[in-house]
């Protein structure tokens, strides 16, 4: 009878064991790390006297976020917040720092491409207008890739000449651009935003001197001008307004 009494209990401690085990493996998984999170949303949420609120909301990888609201017949001018974010010890839901709690929403759920606002008290909006507290995230199929220069103000671009470097950029998912002009590695800022919309900001380069710059003057002016993108494929293009490609590029798998 002992025997059996401590095989029993035996096996109860294995079970429990087995069953805390699987509770520790479910909850490592979470949208903190195992979506592809950081990136732009975008929608438009209720507004209780405009016809909207037009939103764009901007996560990196650094826990950074940028949010600009317009609030749609109103005030066209969008009003933006900036500042970091941290998880919940859950990791399921996000929450700005540094903003007044009862004052503005600062709770996001985070699912699979999608941010869903929360009320003022992070709980779930119940109401029949729940559905349009959801922002989809944008397509980032330019961001993490090697992007290799081919066609630069209508014309082909060569190879690098002996003793250069092939001109490319690489989007970073933390909001980073980082390439090489030919002669001078570069870097600085990107925002993507709604409607296919770039801009990029804070560019600077080294300064080494090299024979010929033409090439990479021309590349550097387009970073500085170019305000939309479009991508078909493998083939990325930095535009301005409607106009012919300023520039266009295809993606190299390293």
């Amino acid at each position: 009878m002992k025997s059996g009494y401590f095989y029993a209990l035996a096996l109860t401690l294995i079970f429990g064991f087995y069953a805390c085990s699987l509770k520790k493996i479910n909850r490592s998984h979470n949208s903190q790390n195992s979506l592809d999170w950081a990136g732009v949303y975008t929608g438009t949420l209720p507004c209780a006297d405009c016809e909207g609120i037009q939103t764009v909301i901007r996560l990196d990888t650094n826990n950074n976020y940028k949010i600009e609201s317009t609030y749609l017949g109103k005030d066209e001018k969008p009003d933006v917040k900036e500042g970091t974010f941290s998880w919940d010890k859950d990791g399921g839901r996000l929450m700005l720092n540094n903003v007044e709690k009862g004052t503005y929403p600062i709770y996001y759920l985070v699912g699979e491409n999608q941010l869903v606002q929360l009320d003022l008290t992070g709980k779930p909006i119940m109401s029949e207008m729940a559905s349009r507290y959801i922002l989809k995230k944008e397509d980032n199929a330019v961001v993490e890739k090697y992007w290799k220069l081919v066609e630069l103000n209508g014309k082909p671009v060569q190879g690098p000449a002996e003793g250069e470097r092939e001109v490319h950029l690489i989007l970073k998912a933390n909001g980073n651009v980082q390439g090489n002009g030919g002669c001078n590695g570069f870097g600085g800022k990107y925002e993507l935003q709604a409607g296919n919309r770039i801009k990029f900001s804070q560019v600077f380069s080294t300064k080494m001197a090299c024979p010929n710059l033409d090439t990479e003057n021309q590349f550097f002016e387009v970073l500085n001008t170019a305000d939309n993108y479009t991508i078909v494929n493998d083939t990325l293009s930095l535009n301005k307004a409607r106009m012919a490609p300023l520039a266009k590029f295809v993606a190299v798998y390293l």
